[in-house]
């Protein structure tokens, strides 16, 4: 019976088999009367060991107090006893063989249901199955919270799946011979073990994967796998003869944990989406993940609750992200959610396979019973394999040689892409086809048009950010100049031309990269106009439809073109009716090798064995003969089919059709790289203008921040100046009073308004104490609504730094330190544009910032990267 177990190290829980049941037999008895009679009485006390050896082993096989590790040990030891058994004592109902030894065994799952057989096949059916129940054990003994117990329960659940498999395609057959086995091993339920097992080892390398912190890709492929093996599992439990054998609760198990493994590669891989910024079909991956899940629950409410919590903590995650990834699609990004159905396939990767059994079970180097048969039986047997082994792949070769006639025929011809053509289903290679859906999907040429409306805006909104910043600092070279000319020498602080030499640099090189840049849309906007007759094809809907089409001819003689059309389909049915005989037939001979064992005859033959050889050997001539005749029948319908189409081919003229098939399909390859090499151009536009953008922004802000600062000084200076014509004043009047007005009437300069800041952190800044000390716009905080949006890094500083000054040059600035030029913000045009498109290059090399590119289609003046000035 299996019962779920739980782990102690996660709040997962997998699947343990419990091992079939038997009945004491004894087996010592019928095996030494056997070699006593056939052999003598002496050879049956030689090999008295070997017999005690074999009671041992099946009456400790009887019990079940063993550790899981013995009792592996134990099944292991006692498979290749069978095996050494099998070769050298004929166990079966015949009156010449061991017909007293009858092996009851109970089923597992059902142990109400039974088997008795007098058949070694049945016996070792039941040890392999069991060997596979004490591996899942074990498997599940192992703490999975450390890498050591992940390990080594991965290291048995592979032992369980080799177990199974090599139980499914060695032991399930023969032990169901003369009667009805128990369905605990027949071939269904064996392949229905395996795939769960290999489900579970699967699953502990996506725990492990989950440990090391795998990239969600990774992590995506192996959880997609653990989900196929459980799928498989759940397909072979819902029908016939498991859907009647298990209790609900395995069903429900392996149906719970295929739709959580399913819903969690959709999970991690829309972490991998969202890194991508490929948000549209992250949307869509977290809505199936999350209807899967939803889907599930409905029938599983009987679930173990570790298994539903581990459902419910992953449907929250997936509900998390999709309301944030929905929320960055409308604010940011505007892309358009793929339909579930028009999504391919997750990937998945396979990251286990069943351990080789015939090597663990390999008895060929044991010495029981090694006296009682020859040598040549042994070299008999190898022998008869041999022949065997040449006769399929003789048969085996010319199969697949005809196979491979028949396509390289039917290619050279056209066939029955002609046919196809003719009846309105034209085909394409399957490289162009996809090549042209992924135009399609992108937009194709219709949607240039937008992108290039794109490209327009943020070109306008660069030149807007551009102007204002200078007119902002012409403003204040004007306000300068002004008080220059009012006070004179008094009026003692650098000219604001010397201090925004370097501000003003930056801005004529984005004035110049934005000429240069509209010269580059200009040349793409004409390459769009000049190829658009050319590209128009990829606008056809289906493209097959651009294609010309193969129809009768207009005028015709004898009207004979449905005859010739009917006789080559015809033709080219029966050939596919050939082809589908041949792989019937490789089937066939497969088939009869798996079935073919004469080992029980030549243990009893009493002839000479080429004789024996040669009567088993024609088992295979009929098919060998149906072989050699289908073969030639194919060879027969190829000459005729090359008439037909010949024939058909002068008829509806199609040496014409496929030189304007030809034709087209470069037309459609030209039109389809012309389109690429816009669209990357395009592309490349878009990222130049945000990035751009971004710097202007920045040098922006520090131009704001130095107007602001050259405010302050302004307000300064100004009240310096007029205490000090004050103090000159009373001065004057001290030595010689008739040269000046009387009290009252100083030459008091009259003191300018200055427009106060109305933004408010300005306001909160003129507030402050007034200091002699002014740091430079580089040193100024960030304002709220300047800060770079995409993480631009800081430019180097400018220095406004006021020195310790004597009254006489109290404002007298150093002269601003000349740095290298920025490089960050002068960065070329397009680089990824062919030609001398994008590449004005400026002194140095300027990295690009990563920031962050816009979406690829946006709705015309809806860019998320620009707002409308």
């Amino acid at each position: 019976m299996g019962s779920p177990v739980s782990s102690s190290a996660t709040t997962n829980i997998m699947l343990a088999i419990y091992e079939k049941k038997t009945t004491t037999i004894d087996i010592y008895r019928p095996l030494r009367n056997y070699i006593a009679f056939h052999y003598s009485e002496r050879e049956a006390q030689n090999l008295e060991d070997d017999l005690e050896t074999v009671k041992q082993l099946r009456s400790d096989l009887e019990k079940s107090s063993d550790s899981p590790p013995s009792r592996r040990d134990l099944l292991i030891k006692y498979f290749k006893v069978l095996c050494l058994m099998e070769t050298r004592f004929p166990i079966s109902p015949d009156k010449d063989h061991i017909n007293s030894l009858q092996f009851t065994w109970y089923d597992a799952f059902k142990q109400k249901n039974k088997s008795s057989k007098v058949n070694i096949h049945l016996e070792k059916a039941a040890v392999l199955f069991n060997l596979g129940a004490v591996y899942s054990q074990i498997g599940l003994s192992f703490d999975r919270s450390t890498v050591e117990g992940r390990r080594q329960a991965l290291h048995n659940f592979v032992g369980a799946v080799g177990a199974f498999a090599y139980l499914r395609d060695n032991a399930a057959v023969k032990a169901a011979a003369g009667g009805v086995a128990t369905v605990d091993i027949s071939v269904e339920c064996a392949g229905m073990l395996e795939r769960l097992m290999l489900a579970q080892a699967q699953e502990c390398v996506f725990e492990n994967t989950i440990a090391k912190g795998s990239t969600p890709g990774v992590c995506a492929k192996i959880s997609r796998q653990v989900g196929v093996y459980y799928e498989e599992a759940l397909a072979a439990l819902s029908v016939p003869p498991l859907n009647q054998h298990f209790d609900k609760t395995w069903i429900t198990h392996v149906q719970l944990k295929s739709a959580l493994f399913y819903a969690e590669a959709c999970y991690r891989y829309s972490l991998e989406l969202h890194e991508k910024e490929e948000i549209a079909e992250e949307i869509a991956r977290l809505k199936i993940g999350i209807s899967s899940l939803t889907e599930v629950k409905k029938s599983a409410k009987s679930a173990p609750p570790q298994l539903l919590d581990a459902v419910n903590k992953l449907e929250g995650n997936l509900n998390r992200n999709l309301e944030r990834a929905m929320k960055e699609n409308d604010r940011v990004y505007l892309q358009r959610v793929p339909p579930a159905s028009s999504l391919i396939a997750l990937p998945a990767f396979s990251m286990v396979k069943p351990m080789p059994m015939s090597e663990v079970l390999d008895a060929s180097k044991e010495k029981m019973f090694a006296s009682l048969v020859p040598d040549s039986s042994a070299k008999a047997l190898s022998r008869y394999t041999e022949m065997v082994d040449e006769i399929i792949r003789t048969q085996a070769e010319k199969l697949q040689q005809g196979s491979e006639l028949a396509r390289v025929r039917l290619k050279e011809m056209g066939l029955p892409d002609s046919i196809l053509a003719l009846e309105g289903n034209i085909t394409l290679p399957e490289v162009l086809k996809e090549d042209v859906e992924a135009v399609q999907i992108s937009g194709g040429p219709a949607g240039l048009e937008a992108e290039l409306q794109q490209l327009r805006d943020l070109k306008r909104v660069n030149g807007e950010l551009l102007v204002h910043t200078e007119e902002m600092l012409q403003k204040e070279l004007q306000e300068d100049a002004q008080f220059r000319s009012q006070f004179g020498t008094r009026w003692t602080r650098p000219q604001s031309s010397t201090l925004t030499k370097n501000l003003q640099d930056r801005l004529n090189r984005f004035a110049a990269n934005l000429k240069q840049a509209a010269e580059s849309d200009a040349k793409i906007e004409r390459s769009v106009r000049d190829h658009s007759a050319l590209m128009s094809i990829l606008d056809w809907h289906p493209i097959e439809s651009a294609f010309p089409t193969l129809a009768k001819p207009i005028m015709s003689l004898d009207a004979n073109e449905d005859a010739v059309v009917g006789a080559l389909k015809q033709s080219l049915r029966q050939l596919e009716v050939l082809g589908a005989q041949r792989a019937g037939l490789e089937d066939m001979l497969k088939e009869m090798k798996r079935k073919d064992d004469i080992l029980p005859k030549l243990m009893t033959s009493t002839g000479s064995y080429e004789d024996l050889f040669k009567k088993e050997i024609s088992k295979y001539n009929h098919i060998c003969e149906e072989i050699a005749q289908n073969i030639e029948a194919q060879e027969h319908l190829l000459i005729q089919i090359q008439a037909q189409n010949d024939q058909f081919s002068a008829v509806f003229n199609l040496e014409d059709y496929r030189a304007s098939r030809d034709k087209c399909s470069k037309q459609i390859q030209a039109a389809i790289a012309k389109y690429r090499e816009i669209k990357e151009n395009i592309n490349e536009g878009l990222k130049f203008y945000v990035t751009l953008q971004d710097a202007i922004t920045n040098v922006k802000q520090q131009c704001s921040d130095f107007v602001m600062t050259r405010n302050l000084q302004c307000r300064e200076m100004i009240d310096d100046v007029q205490r000090q014509i004050s103090g000159l004043s009373f001065q004057d009047r001290s030595t010689s009073s008739q040269n000046y007005p009387p009290v009252g009437q100083s030459h008091q300069m009259p003191r300018p308004t200055l427009q106060q800041p109305t933004d408010p952190v300005n306001m909160a800044q003129h507030s402050r104490p007034q200091m002699r000390y002014y740091p430079p716009p580089s040193q100024q905080p960030s304002m709220p609504g300047y800060g770079p949006p995409y993480g631009s890094s800081q430019q180097p500083p400018i220095n406004y730094h006021q020195a310790p000054i004597p009254a006489a040059s109290q404002y007298q600035l150093h002269q601003p330190q000349q740095h290298p030029p920025s490089h960050e913000y002068g960065q070329p045009a397009y680089p990824g544009w062919r030609g001398p498109y994008y590449n004005m290059q400026q002194p140095g090399s300027f990295p690009r910032p990563p920031y962050n590119i816009p979406p690829q289609y946006p709705p015309p003046q809806q860019s998320g990267y620009y707002k409308p000035q």
